[in-house]
């Protein structure tokens, strides 16, 4: 069963000797004609220093780091500063892990974005495996706990049971073959970024939550839906989930679940739409 690394108290206050971390291109052999894509790193953080030395440590050489704070009340920026201090950081206008996606991705500069957690549930050891399935053809590289070699230390029974019949429900509506629906760690080409059409300007709202639909972990869905609807190709890569290193999730599997059956009738709802404009411009001919 794969480990987790701990981080001692004191490797927060050590910056990274980045030379010695592995290189993407050593990982990736795409020939020597193809120029290397420039790679972004989106991690929206919230109240997350502990587990910052630990993912950080475990980078692979990349070209961008983009920090995404949710208002952060203990020292995450500044840890992620002292780490990296090429890190650039964003803050979220809104509320909830959806936005803080949607803020990174509007700030990346880089060719492929991955998009990993600030928790050390996702391993960033993994990213060549998503850099090297865009670079052979894939647009989105979605990680699925649920594939040969792939694995979870962390998903409960009921999260997993749940995550099954969604997948099996996306799978039958939208003519995917997703085996894991409810899964962030993922990674797609930059020019995809319109194909999810994602709110990042807009005002917090004046509801309960004060966050947009999308904003929440429904997002993980959402990528999945419209990256299905806009017919990317799509390759799941295997990924192992490591438990969280300190603190408590914020994920919700009752009310988080409800929030990715909806996206998945809000989805469906456009699809139909444009079936049927389909059909009365095929009749009109």
């Amino acid at each position: 069963m794969p480990t987790v690394d701990r981080v001692l108290p004191d490797e927060t206050e050590a910056v990274i000797n980045i030379p010695d971390l592995p290189d993407i291109a050593d990982a990736v052999d795409n020939g020597d004609s193809e120029p290397e894509p420039r790679i972004s790193i989106i991690v929206p953080a919230l109240n997350e220093a502990q587990n910052l030395p630990h993912v950080f440590a475990r980078l692979p050489q990349v070209d961008e780091i983009v920090l995404v704070d949710g208002g952060s009340t203990d020292d995450t920026v500044a840890v992620a500063r002292r780490l990296r201090p090429d890190i650039r950081v964003v803050r979220q206008n809104r509320k909830g892990k959806g936005n803080a996606l949607a803020c990174g991705f509007a700030e990346a500069t880089g060719d492929i974005i991955v998009m990993i957690d600030a928790d050390g549930s996702t391993d960033p050891m993994e990213i060549p495996r998503f850099v090297e399935a865009l670079r052979a053809g894939a647009d989105f590289a979605k990680g699925s706990r649920f594939r040969p070699s792939g694995g979870s230390a962390d998903i409960t029974r009921l999260r997993r049971a749940g995550n099954k019949c969604l997948s099996v429900l996306v799978n039958v509506m939208f003519g995917t073959r997703y085996s894991d629906l409810c899964y962030g760690y993922n990674a797609f080409w930059s020019h995809c970024l319109d194909v999810f059409d994602l709110d990042h300007t807009s005002p917090a709202p004046n509801n309960t939550d004060g966050r947009l639909w999308g904003d929440g972990f429904e997002i993980e869905t959402l990528l999945n839906l419209r990256a299905a609807r806009a017919e990317l190709k799509i390759t799941e890569v295997a990924s192992f989930e490591h438990n969280r290193i300190h603190g408590v999730s914020n994920l919700n599997a009752l009310t988080d679940g409800m929030r990715v059956l909806r996206t998945i009738a809000r989805e469906w709802r456009p699809r139909r739409a444009r079936t049927a404009a389909r059909v009365a411009e095929r009749a009109a001919r």
